[in-house]
């Protein structure tokens, strides 16, 4: 049985369901208003990565009935992706204390290893080690931490939505190029989820993503990283590359900001990318630039890792030094003081 036409239909419907969003929340007047920590300055509606939970979800169904991915592997990611989007719901619609949005972030995130196994054996500098209940523990933390980057980072127009077709598109290639092509379905209706809402969320944004959409896109990022890891430990280091951008501006800011005493749960816009944004005057070339970092410098990284055999650890180490120097020209986690729109 063939699922090609899985994804036209992925992305037309996510397309749709963002425009039906954006209506409906036009109406009610749900819009993100422009506040001193904001980095848009027009008042937009908020809420659209509801489409990409719906399809991608939807797709997880599809994949399952065909017998793509097995049963363990749909209960995880589609139970843990709808209670993250839940939680953002209802976040993006009140306020949820930091406390309880953490806890459920936990559940989902223990519901993801229950059902997958946790952490497959790694590879380092040649040898395999299996990290047993050290390695769930830190897959557990791991899991949070990427779903929670992924909603720091959703802060200018595109730049999830472009993170994360970037990312698929490349472990896909990845996938196909080294023969676990049946891998590549996931990331690719994942991509073609996000492009369908990306059409409405490209600089300058009709729409933007919410707490719903992201957080969704992290833990099921993760999860798929580490289905992959099951298959082969290199695939786990070519994510870990991949999603470099996004893991370097985040931790780099949250480290800064924790040594500086900040009260790191509280909105800001110090990330490297927000100065970015605001030092060019627009978001388009920052969303841009991402797009070409995971083209131009991270995939080259990570396809050395996969297919030519170079260490995991070190391309790590390879693809994340630039980024890191990124991260301090563009102030990552200064107060914001340094750089001024022009």
């Amino acid at each position: 049985m063939t699922f090609w036409w899985l994804m036209p239909a992925a992305c037309g419907l996510s397309f749709a369901l963002t425009a039906a969003l954006r209506r409906y929340a036009l109406s009610r007047s749900m819009l993100d208003v422009p506040n001193d920590r904001s980095s848009h300055t027009v008042p937009t509606p908020r809420g659209g990565g509801v489409s990409i939970v719906i399809t991608f979800v939807l797709s997880l169904l599809g994949m399952w009935l065909g017998g793509v991915i097995d049963t363990g592997f749909f209960t995880a990611v589609a139970g843990a992706g709808l209670l993250i989007a839940l939680i953002g719901f209802m976040d993006d619609h009140g306020h949820i204390a930091a406390r309880w949005r953490l806890l459920g972030h936990f559940i989902a995130a223990g519901w993801v290893l229950a059902w997958t196994g946790g952490l497959a054996p790694v590879q380092v500098l040649g040898a395999t080690f299996n990290l047993s209940w050290i390695g769930h523990f830190l897959a557990l933390f791991y899991l949070v931490w990427l779903l929670n980057l992924y909603n720091f980072m959703d802060g200018i127009d595109g730049i999830a939505s472009v993170e994360a077709i970037s990312v698929c598109a490349g472990v896909g290639l990845l996938y196909w190029g080294s023969g676990h092509a049946s891998l590549a379905w996931g990331t690719s209706l994942l991509a073609l989820s996000v492009f369908g809402f990306l059409l409405w969320n490209f600089p300058p944004a009709k729409i933007f993503m919410g707490d719903a959409g992201s957080g969704f896109l992290g833990i099921v990022l993760g999860a798929l990283s580490l289905q992959a890891a099951s298959v082969d430990p290199r695939y786990f280091w070519a994510w870990l590359i991949l999603l470099g951008i996004f893991i370097v501006d985040a931790t780099f800011t949250l480290l800064r900001r924790l040594l500086r005493g900040d009260k790191v749960y509280e909105a800001h816009r110090s990330h490297a990318y927000q100065y970015a944004s605001r030092q060019y005057g627009r978001h388009l070339p920052v969303t841009v630039a991402a797009a070409v970092i995971n083209l131009l410098w991270l995939f080259p990284v990570a396809y050395c890792v996969v297919v030519l055999g170079l260490d995991g650890l070190l391309g790590v180490a390879v693809a994340y030094t630039p980024l890191v120097l990124l991260a301090v020209k563009f102030h990552a986690g200064e107060l914001e003081v340094k750089t001024v729109a022009r």
